[in-house]
C-alpha cells in the first residue's frame, strides 16, 4: 500500500519543488525541506486523501499550509534573521535586454505580497484552475480572481516601468 501511494505522489515532486522554490525565493535547502515536510505529511495522512480526488491539488494544499504555518511561526519569532540578509550575493548585472527584463519580472513577482504571489504562481506556473487554486489556498474564487488580477497588474507595471495612471512606459 505504501509503495503504491508513493508511486502516485512521486510524479508530483518536481512541480511541488518548483512551487516551493519560488515561494522561498529560490532558497534550495529550505524548498527541499518544505517539499520533504509535505511528502512526510501526505504519506502519514494518506488515509485522509479522498479517492477519487485531485491528488495534485491535495499535495499542493498540504505544501501551501505548511508554508503558511512556517511564515506565521517566523513572524512570531522576529529575532531570527536569515544570513543572506547580511551577506547578499555579489553578481555582475547582465547586459542583455532579455535578461534584464527577466530579472525585473522575477523581482516584481518576489516583491508581491505572499497571497498574490502564491495565487499568481499556482495559476500561471502550475496551471491550476481558479477553483483548484481557491481550494488549495482556502479562499473564495472571487478572492483568487482579485489577487491574480492585482498581481498581474503589479508585475506588468513593475517590469515595464508603467504607472497606474498613464499605462505608458516611463523612462
Amino acid at each position: 500500500m505504501k509503495r503504491r501511494s508513493f508511486e502516485l505522489v512521486e510524479t508530483h515532486i518536481p512541480s511541488l519543488r518548483r512551487y516551493a522554490l519560488v515561494l522561498l525565493r529560490h532558497d534550495e535547502p529550505r524548498a527541499d525541506d518544505l517539499v520533504q515536510d509535505c511528502l512526510e505529511r501526505a504519506m502519514s495522512r494518506w488515509h485522509l486523501w479522498q479517492r477519487p480526488g485531485n491528488l495534485r491539488g491535495w499535495l499542493f494544499t498540504i505544501l501551501h499550509n505548511i508554508y503558511v504555518n512556517d511564515v506565521a511561526r517566523a513572524v512570531a519569532r522576529p529575532d531570527v534573521v536569515e544570513i543572506q540578509d547580511y551577506f547578499p550575493a555579489m553578481a555582475v548585472p547582465p547586459n542583455q535586454a532579455d535578461r534584464i527584463q527577466l530579472r525585473e519580472v522575477t523581482a516584481a513577482i518576489q516583491d508581491l505580497p505572499d497571497t498574490q504571489r502564491q495565487t499568481l504562481l499556482l495559476v500561471t506556473m502550475e496551471g491550476f484552475s481558479y477553483d483548484e487554486t481557491a481550494d488549495i489556498t482556502g479562499v473564495p474564487i472571487g478572492t483568487v480572481m482579485s489577487r491574480l488580477s492585482r498581481a498581474r497588474e503589479k508585475v506588468r507595471a513593475a517590469s515595464w516601468g508603467e504607472t497606474r495612471d498613464s499605462g505608458r512606459r516611463t523612462t
